[in-house]
């Protein structure tokens, strides 16, 4: 429906081109005191991808799902019906035989587990790595295996598996070594090991080395061993493993493949979205009491989980002993099947967290000031004394977001090596770039979007140089501006509970699969109020499509005040908001940007004034009979947004033709929020029959008054989509009145006449449009002129033009044919407007085909 300020006399002037980038909800109450980003990157561009309508309208026919679903899955390139069901339906499943090679691995530890022999699992320090371990630690007892586990020190250690800690496994005994989440890199490490009497089982997801070496012992890997899905995270893989051992605590582990593949940031796709939407439904009925604690430390409700509860509530407390202290203690609690001891770990973890998030912020000021003080760079590498190591790489993140540039980040130490994080943009090679500079480096890994390395101090300097040289090579000007791409556009009205539910299909949402965003267009932000204690977040309504949803937005400290005056385009994220056992629907918003929009051309409006009235007064008033018309396809959007319908139709491709009940009228309510489209009258299509073929898209803004408009609507191939609520009726309602109820019309020009005697020119131009804002339109000039000379009262020169008195004799209005031509259309508009008085029921339309 037409939003308030779409009312033309309420219309808006238009705001300067500006914009919010609004942070991601923080993960933990904390957060909120993370230290403002003192050097920002430009605002981000909202993308609105086109899509195939035709794909989208097939979808919601087949799969019963909503327009807005169904645009959602277009974009992600799932047009097809049986694409589009196996991903919501999320079953995707490959045996563990589909790894190539792995008997030799199973043949293995069965040789181990039933000759009795020390096994060691040996993990990572994150959460992956403490997830797999915990699993095949797991999966192996209930074998009967005498087995324990070795978690490196980040510090201590390093990643991975080190020649020091091979000699140590050997020295205590271990006979069969097997990693997780580690060592498809270790060459050297693996052969040391088989040369100490060790046998070793690899099981790793990471990048194999770039020069096609692999180690020397059985491999499960899912890239490496031709898995179907090659995107499995460290503890999937172990999983995998442990099923095909026959382990029985393989399917109560799906809860830590969940865990570990949200926290390692795995693609959500394909087999991962099973893994971890069947995780997390065990997850919320857990028996392991470790996960019960650390949900109820970290305030997690088990009813409510999703995997954004994972990446920000439940990752973070586990990741955090990995980077501040040991690891051991994330594997404790995981196979601790003590309450009470469960208790203690998860607040011994909490507060390790409560510490690191002080680290963090401590090197976050830090490093933003050397931001500062560098000024404008193609990239960043930072460097400072003191900073954790374990902590540097949530900083580089918070940069290379904040400044959307590469960012490095280095924790200098003594004279020896140190350790740095890096961090990428969107389309920046950041492992291709680190090769380019790998002169200056001991050690680095990674892939395109996050990488690690060692670095001795003096060759910092020589980094940065060289960095930044290679990222202004590599960068261009797309890449280096942030982009809100939109999944779909939403009317105000859609947004309920609902479409909250319904977009829910879409979990779980995370890399390779985000939370859905929706654009709103020309929204407006009402009763601002600022929320956390730092006021950094703000709580406030946003207004759209006549309806108000609450919303709320993190990190955007003053900046939605510059927002609050006009409308905006506004991305949101809809969910579900979880209050005192009540669920409602709650709009957080990602992104907003004042309109901006493009220009309206208006088509069918005279250039003479006076001759668009010698036209109406000469053209014949018989109904013409428009002929066959094309088939178009009738898609009834009506109780919409008019903003979101139109921009949808201009987001599906091609020429679009706004139809409306007055030109002026419209054109003023629309021109501050949108734009990039044309706007006839339904007089405009009924002068020119051809006009609507002319475009793939017409878009009814208000009902048609007659039939003969509606058939119109009709000409040509593509769509037309009817938009119009119950402001839009109730607007058309009056430009009825006005335009065919004509007596007092007549009255007030014949009066006008009177005064005048005859009037010509600029004159009679002024004369017949009239006063107020729009003047009378041309068409009912023409209609008053021609009943008034059918009644003798006025003669009209047509050559001139000019007009004069030529009779003060009272009179019928009947008696002029036209008059009765006008008043039956009167009284059918009047009756067929009368029929679409809810639009809410969508009757039929007159004369339009579905």
């Amino acid at each position: 429906m037409l939003e308030p300020a779409l009312v033309p006399e309420l219309a808006p002037a238009p705001l300067p081109a500006s914009a919010l980038r609004v942070l991601p909800a923080p993960g933990d109450p904390a957060d909120e005191q993370r230290p403002p980003s003192r050097r920002s990157g430009p605002p981000p561009r909202i993308d609105v991808p086109g899509y195939d309508l035709t794909a989208a309208l097939a979808l919601e026919r087949e799969l019963g799902v909503s327009h807005v679903l169904a645009q959602a899955l277009v974009r992600r390139g799932l047009g097809e019906a049986a694409a589009a069901r196996e991903f919501l339906d999320a079953r995707e499943e490959h045996p563990p035989s589909a790894f190539a090679g792995i008997e030799r691995a199973v043949e293995l530890i069965e040789r181990h587990v039933h000759a009795g022999t020390r096994i060691t699992i040996h993990g990572d320090y994150d959460v992956d790595g403490v997830c797999a371990t915990a699993t095949m630690v797991r999966a192996l007892r209930a074998l009967g295996a005498e087995v324990d586990w070795f978690i490196p020190g980040r510090i201590e250690d390093g990643y991975g598996l080190s020649l020091a800690t091979v000699r140590r496994l050997a020295e205590r005994g271990t006979r069969l070594l097997i990693t997780v989440d580690c060592a498809v890199t270790a060459v050297e490490e693996v052969r040391a090991a088989t040369g100490l009497g060790l046998e070793v089982v690899v099981t790793d997801h990471h990048h194999p080395r770039a020069d096609g070496n692999l180690p020397a012992c059985a491999l499960v890997h899912p890239a490496v061993c031709c898995y179907p899905s090659a995107d499995l995270c460290g503890t999937a893989v172990a999983y995998k493993l442990a099923q095909a051992l026959g382990a029985s605590t393989a399917e109560e582990d799906l809860e830590l493949v969940a865990l570990a593949t949200v926290a390692d940031l795995m693609p959500l796709r394909g087999e991962n979205r099973r893994l971890v939407r069947e995780g997390l439904a065990a997850l919320a009925v857990t028996a392991k009491p470790g996960l019960r604690a650390l949900m109820e430390v970290a305030g997690v409700d088990p009813n409510a989980l999703d995997a954004h509860a994972l990446a920000f509530r439940l990752a973070p407390r586990i990741n955090a002993a990995g980077r501040l202290r040991r690891a051991d203690a994330g594997v404790e609690l995981l196979l601790t099947g003590d309450g009470q001891r469960a208790t203690e770990i998860s607040y011994e973890l909490d507060e390790a967290n409560a510490h690191r998030r002080a680290v963090e912020r401590q090197i976050a000021w830090e490093a933003e000031a050397q931001v500062d003080e560098l000024g404008q760079r193609s990239s960043y590498v930072l460097a400072g004394a003191g900073w954790h190591p374990g902590v540097i790489g949530i900083v580089a993140s918070r940069i290379a977001e904040r400044c959307h540039r590469p960012a490095v980040l280095v924790a200098l130490g003594g004279e020896g090596l140190c350790s740095g994080s890096a961090r990428s943009i969107p389309g920046f090679d950041l492992l291709g770039a680190l090769h380019a500079c790998a002169e200056h480096l001991e050690r680095y890994g990674g892939h395109r979007a996050a990488a690690g390395l060692m670095i001795r101090q003096d060759q910092v300097d020589l980094l940065r140089s060289a960095f930044e040289h290679q990222a202004e090579s590599m960068l261009t000007p797309e890449m280096l501006q942030p982009v809100q791409s939109v999944d779909a556009i939403v009317s105000g009205s859609q947004l309920g509970l609902t479409l909250a539910e319904e977009l829910e299909r879409l979990e779980p949402s995370g890399v390779g699969n985000p939370r859905p965003r929706l654009l709103v267009p020309g929204a407006r932000l009402r009763d601002l109020r600022p929320m956390g204690e730092s006021g950094r977040h703000a709580r406030f309504s946003l207004e759209a499509g006549g309806t108000r949803m609450p919303a709320v937005a993190f990190g955007c400290e003053d900046g939605l005040q510059t927002h609050t005056a006009g409308p905006v385009e506004a991305v949101v994220f809809l969910e579900r908001n979880f209050w005192r056992g009540a669920v409602s629907p709650r709009l957080v918003l990602r992104h907003a940007s004042a309109c901006a929009p493009g220009s309206i051309e208006v088509l069918g409006e005279p250039d003479d004034y006076l001759r668009a009235v010698i036209y109406e007064v000469e053209r014949s008033l018989d109904r013409a009979d428009s002929g066959p018309a094309a088939e178009r396809l009738v898609l009834d959007r009506r109780g919409e947004s008019v903003l979101a319908v139109l921009a949808d139709a201009l987001a599906a491709g091609g020429r679009l033709l706004a139809v409306c009940a007055d030109v002026s009228r419209r054109r003023r309510g629309l021109e501050a929020r949108i734009g990039g489209f044309c706007l006839a009258s339904y007089h405009a299509l009924e002068c020119d029959e051809q006009l609507a073929s002319r475009f793939e898209h017409l878009v009814a803004l208000d009902p048609p008054t007659s039939a003969s408009p509606s058939q119109l609507l009709e000409h040509g191939a593509g769509f037309t989509h009817l938009a119009w609520g119950e402001a839009e009726l109730r607007f058309t309602q009056q430009m009825h009145e006005l335009e065919f109820g004509l007596r007092a019309s007549l009255v007030a020009l014949y009066r006008d006449l009177q005064s005048r005697g005859r009037v010509a020119g600029e004159e009679l131009e002024r004369l017949l449009r009239g006063e107020g804002p729009h003047g009378r339109p041309a068409r009912l000039a023409g209609r008053l002129v021609r009943v008034l000379a059918e009644l003798e009262l006025v003669s009209l020169d047509r050559d001139l033009p000019a007009l004069a008195i030529a009779s003060l004799a009272q009179t019928v209005l009947d008696r002029s044919p036209a008059y009765r031509v006008y008043a039956q259309r009167y009284e059918d508009g009047h009756r067929l407007l009368s029929n679409n008085r809810n639009p809410a029921s969508k009757p039929t339309p007159v004369a339009l085909r579905r």
